[in-house]
């Protein structure tokens, strides 16, 4: 499994026991549909390696608490002190509406409602402050804030996207 199929889970936080429980915080708003995963990958050393889940269950309702096979004591659980945790992209929950992933979305044409077509999304810039469309348009690259007041519309059929940003944010850029 490469991490391109994959979606960033969460990550290893600390120990729980001397057993080799450890703690997760997940990279979620519903820290529930993680409880029944029965495997998750565990990036080591630019690989992943699959582990395979004994029991699991929420901690203070935000961190998931696991003993996965094989980890037994608590060297074993230092050894993933630290380490990331994904999934394949297939498990994602499908969404609706305007709402997204943005892997979805590379590829997408974007159109603003006062300034007519923008462009196309080759990717989504998610390390700043604020998430960024990147869209491509006659070779000028184009940010735009990703925030749910410039959505307006997401057409999945159609690969569009409509958009109502301040007015000159576009023109910027060109």
């Amino acid at each position: 499994m490469q991490k391109k199929d994959c979606f960033f889970v969460g990550k290893i936080v600390k120990k729980y026991s001397f057993k080799g429980e450890l703690l997760i915080k997940l990279d979620t708003d519903d820290p529930e549909q993680f409880l029944e995963m029965e495997s998750v990958f565990v990036e080591q050393h630019k690989n992943l390696i699959p582990f395979f889940i004994e029991t699991s269950s929420l901690h203070k309702s935000s961190l998931l608490r696991v003993q996965f096979e094989e980890v037994e004591n608590e060297a074993d659980a230092d050894a993933l002190l630290g380490k990331e945790l994904y999934l394949p992209l297939q498990f994602l929950p499908p969404l609706t509406g305007n709402k997204f992933y943005y892997h979805e979305i590379i590829g997408f044409t974007v159109t603003d409602i006062s300034f007519g077509e923008v462009g196309t999304i080759i990717g989504v810039n998610d390390n700043t402050a604020q998430h960024l469309f990147v869209i491509e348009k006659d070779e000028k690259e184009i940010l735009i804030p990703i925030n749910d007041e410039f959505i307006v519309n997401l057409n999945r059929k159609s690969k569009e996207i409509t958009l109502q940003v301040p007015e000159g944010l576009i023109e910027l850029y060109l």
